[in-house]
């Protein structure tokens, strides 16, 4: 049997029925959906609808920088939460054994 994506598709349609965004907000999530997720051929496909649709070069720019900056927020965060939580770890193996100032 043939692979099925009615249900995706469905899905996907519904959800880009919402008037509570507007097509040009909807565009540029999915834009910055497809860098993030790292698809080239969507990002591409994405880039070409977008100058179809009015967005200038320098509009589709800045949607490139500020997705490029959230995910290095988004990157640095997880780093300093992993870090600390291996600190924590570490110095509850260690009791107060490993304090700088023993009892």
């Amino acid at each position: 049997m043939a692979y099925d994506d009615s249900l995706i598709v469905d899905h996907i349609k519904q959800t880009h029925g919402t008037e509570l965004l507007s097509e040009r907000e909807k565009h540029l999530i999915g834009l910055a959906v497809t860098m993030t997720r790292g698809c080239q051929v969507c990002t591409r496909n994405r880039v070409a609808t977008a100058r179809e649709i009015g967005f200038s070069d320098d509009e589709l720019n800045a949607v490139v920088a500020v997705t490029a900056a959230v995910n290095s927020g988004v990157t640095g965060a997880t780093a300093r939460v992993a870090f600390g939580m291996l600190e924590q770890e570490e110095s509850a193996d260690c009791g107060d054994a490993c304090s700088p100032n023993p009892k």
